[in-house]
């Protein structure tokens, strides 16, 4: 079980690991070593609760495929077990991003100070411009 936050847990065996050679430099070692990894997380067949799923699915992220599955490619590291781990964190910080409530906004009115400093640089900046023009001869 891999703790996401207060309660709530993410089985391990719900995840599903592929191993990928990593892009970008490395040497000779970058052709012979998967230590790229894939994570592939099905959001539908979760034991996450159901609030979590409809969020996560909804969420506005590339990484959240139409049929519900999260896919992340986690290549930082030359080590397969720290890549590992990373893609576990950023699946939890991603689940944890959803969780958060959302905080209602409160509507406010500008005070009437500041429309009144708003209206006031408005006409400055329109006397400026004005003077800017040609000079008239009467």
């Amino acid at each position: 079980m891999y703790h996401i936050q207060n309660d709530l847990y993410l089985d391990e065996q719900e995840v599903e690991f592929s191993m990928i050679r990593a892009q970008g430099a490395g040497g000779q070692n970058v052709n012979k070593v998967s230590s790229a990894v894939h994570l592939r997380f099905d959001v539908h067949a979760s034991s996450l609760p159901e609030a979590i799923k409809t969020a996560l699915c909804e969420a506005s992220d590339r990484r959240v495929s139409k049929d519900g599955i999260i896919v992340i490619k986690a290549q930082t590291y030359r080590s397969q077990d720290k890549n590992r781990a990373e893609a576990l964190e950023r699946l939890a910080e991603l689940i944890r991003s959803v969780s958060k409530p959302v905080k209602p906004r409160r509507p406010t009115r500008p005070t009437r100070a500041s429309q009144r400093r708003r209206v006031e640089g408005k006409v400055q900046r329109g006397d400026t411009k004005r003077l800017r023009g040609k000079v008239v001869a009467d």
